[in-house]
């Protein structure tokens, strides 16, 4: 499957939750691109913005969607890597700032 491939899907993932995919398409290539090499890597997709540890146990918490997406979009409009996003954030209606990272630092910590 190539990025391209996988865009759509999501998109209609994201549709079906009431959020959207982030509107800057290349960006959202780029993460898909790292999904499906975490993919090919670890068997899983794990967000490419974190750290895995190869272990799906481990990781469960970061397979996209990651647990911390919803409350991420639900507080800032926008989850941790950009990739799903509200309306309102993509149309530039609610100001746009840093995701702090919600994963405990212990979680963080025992994928290095």
């Amino acid at each position: 499957m190539t990025p391209e491939e996988l865009y759509p899907i999501l998109s209609r993932y994201a549709q079906s939750q009431g959020i959207q995919l982030n509107r800057d398409k290349g960006m959202v290539l780029e993460i898909l691109a790292g999904l499906l090499a975490n993919e090919e890597r670890y068997a899983y997709r794990s967000c490419p913005c974190r750290l895995a540890s190869g272990v799906r146990e481990e990781d469960r918490d970061i397979i996209c969607p990651c647990v911390y997406s919803r409350p991420d979009v639900a507080q800032y409009g926008s989850c941790f890597c950009g990739l799903y996003v509200s309306g309102a954030w993509n149309e530039n209606r609610i100001e746009k700032i840093p995701i702090p990272e919600r994963r405990p630092a212990r979680r963080e910590s025992a994928s290095r």
